[in-house]
């Protein structure tokens, strides 16, 4: 009796791990035949409440993990680049997206569970073609997952012979908080409301008894499924630990949202079970009730999205008033958007990092301003801000370098975004290449200062306006960085060789004035590397803007070959 019991606790982990990992790699395979289109996707997450619950929900349908959309969506909270309305509302679009994944378990094509594993696994093992091969990859998983989910459904037959078992469904049926608990604990413990879910929904198949109606029954399941909501939020609280206080409020916000929903629906399950029943399909209890379980798990998300969409200011309030206080600042030298917890989701990873990689080029941009005071105000102060900042932009290129390499090694990497994330860390080099001309520049600022060097107005005027020149280039690089912009890019190259062209005359020029002698021989090493330092930032810049071009282009491409 004990070998049996541990032959079917085995088959039925075996099945559970098999339907996880196939859940897993599908998600992964979404991802990448997603590709950039998830980046339009992002591009709706800051915009208002009602955009944010939509694309809460195709991110979680692609990421295949209402989980994994609050994890990415506490990123950017801790990032600042959304506000806490915003993220609510995406997470709120994240349970109605999580829904799919009983929806798709609820459609009974178990036994072709092994044609779909086997067309997969052409298309992923024997094919090169990356999309096909992630199509292929989709696909594969597909069947895998439901391939575990035959095994957990045989597995769980002989249970209903169990009287044990049989008595323990009885009081779930008769006391739904056992049920709320015992689906909290079981989600809390495989990290996942789908797998639970995919479990209660096999084991509601499993007939009782009597042979005919459902072990547990719709009644029964409803507990479980609404302690499943409350479990998944654990995910989002471990995740906030160390973050913001706004990221600590979103995943508040996510508690009280699947909570509330459970304390409300919990009291009205017998009239909720005739609902369900009435838009579901009928027959056999045994047959349909998975359909039951799949609609009564959309119904709920759905219903309680609507109920709170309106109030999510009060939502805010109240975790505000939970979860209080203010975040200290962070040094300049520490980087504000990087979060390693989005990892495993590159296109939000490579979100974040061109924006670390902005505010990079800000300060690189700001030293240029002060290496033009230092050097034509003789401002020591100045000089010193520049050594200063000097430091802070090498810190974080270093850091943003590691976050990039890190992104580089996630499975659900696409060719593309390999090679975007490549072109990223020779921008990050290039932004610190500029902070290290403008080092050099408060170098000679300051041995002008000390030697009490004098230029001519003319020679003050021509730095003056190549200072000018290349922080327009700075901007205009950021910009194209920012946006992906193209013609800001061309821009960009278009004026790097108009600052070749200046450098070279401004040689001339200052080869006149020492032959007219207005300007002293003695001028003219320092007048001639601070000119060509900032010439080097317009290659750097030059740098830039041929990145974001081989972006473009690479995902032209990509797109004409689709």
């Amino acid at each position: 009796m004990n070998a049996e019991i541990f032959q079917m606790g085995t088959t039925l982990l075996g099945g559970l791990a098999l339907f996880i990992y196939g859940m897993n790699l599908m998600s992964d395979g979404l991802q990448k035949t997603a590709g950039e289109r998830m980046e339009k996707i992002l591009a709706l997450l800051t915009r208002n409440p009602f955009l944010g619950v939509v694309a809460g929900a195709l991110c979680t349908a692609v990421l295949q993990s209402s989980s994994a959309t609050t994890v990415m969506v506490l990123g950017f909270v801790s990032a600042g680049l959304m506000k806490l309305p915003q993220a609510i509302s995406i997470i709120l679009g994240a349970n109605i997206g999580t829904t799919i994944t009983a929806q798709l378990i609820a459609f009974e094509i178990g036994d072709y569970a092994w044609i779909f594993v086997v067309v997969g696994f052409i298309l992923y093992f024997f094919l090169k073609k990356e999309q096909i091969v992630n199509i292929g990859q989709t696909i594969f998983a597909f069947g895998m997952l439901f391939v575990g989910i035959n095994i957990m459904g045989e597995t769980m037959k002989p249970l209903a012979g169990s009287p044990v078992f049989v008595d323990l469904m009885m009081q779930v049926q008769d006391i739904p908080v056992l049920g709320v608990l015992l689906g909290t604990g079981m989600t809390v413990l495989i990290q996942s409301s789908s797998a639970v879910i995919a479990v209660l929904q096999n084991l509601a198949m499993t007939a009782g008894p009597d042979g005919v109606s459902s072990i547990i029954g719709l009644q029964g399941a409803l507990p479980v499924l609404f302690g499943s909501n409350i479990g998944t939020t654990i995910t989002a609280l471990l995740a906030s630990i160390g973050g913001t206080l706004n990221a600590k409020r979103t995943a508040a916000a996510h508690v009280i949202f699947n909570l509330s929903g459970t304390l409300l629906f919990i009291w009205f399950i017998p009239w909720y079970c005739e609902f369900v029943r009435l838009i579901s399909p009928s027959g056999l209890e045994t047959h349909v009730i998975a359909r039951q379980i799949a609609n009564a798990h959309m119904c709920f998300n759905i219903i309680s999205t609507l109920l709170w969409l309106p109030f999510i200011g009060v939502l805010v309030k109240i975790v505000t008033k939970i979860v209080s206080g203010k975040d200290t600042d962070k040094l300049p030298s520490e980087p504000l958007y990087l979060d390693r917890n989005v990892m495993e989701q590159p296109f939000a990873a490579i979100h974040l990092a061109k924006k670390e990689l902005s505010r990079l080029a800000g300060f690189a941009a700001s030293m240029i301003v002060s290496a033009k005071k230092a050097f034509l105000g003789n401002d020591m102060n100045e000089v010193k801000q520049v050594l200063e900042m000097e430091n802070v932009v090498n810190e974080l290129q270093q850091e943003t370098v590691s976050y990039l390499a890190s992104i580089a090694l996630a499975e659900t990497i696409t060719e593309h975004q390999a090679a975007e994330v490549s072109g990223l860390m020779h921008v990050a080099a290039d932004i610190e290449h500029i902070g290290d001309y403008c080092d050099n520049i408060a170098v000679f600022a300051r041995e002008k200062i000390k030697n009490k060097y004098e230029f001519s107005d003319s020679a003050c005027a021509e730095i003056y306006e190549c200072f000018d020149h290349a922080s327009r280039m700075v901007r205009d690089s950021i910009a194209a960085l920012e946006t992906g912009n193209h013609k800001v890019a061309l821009n960009v190259k278009s004026q790097e060789q108009e600052m070749n062209r200046t450098e070279a005359f401004l040689r001339k020029q200052h080869m006149k004035r020492i032959y007219e002698k207005t300007c002293s021989p003695e001028f003219t090493v320092i007048y001639t590397d601070v000119v060509h330092n900032i010439e080097r930032i317009g290659d750097s810049c030059d740098n830039i803007a041929n990145a974001v071009l081989e972006n473009v282009n690479f995902q032209m491409e990509g797109e004409a070959a689709e």
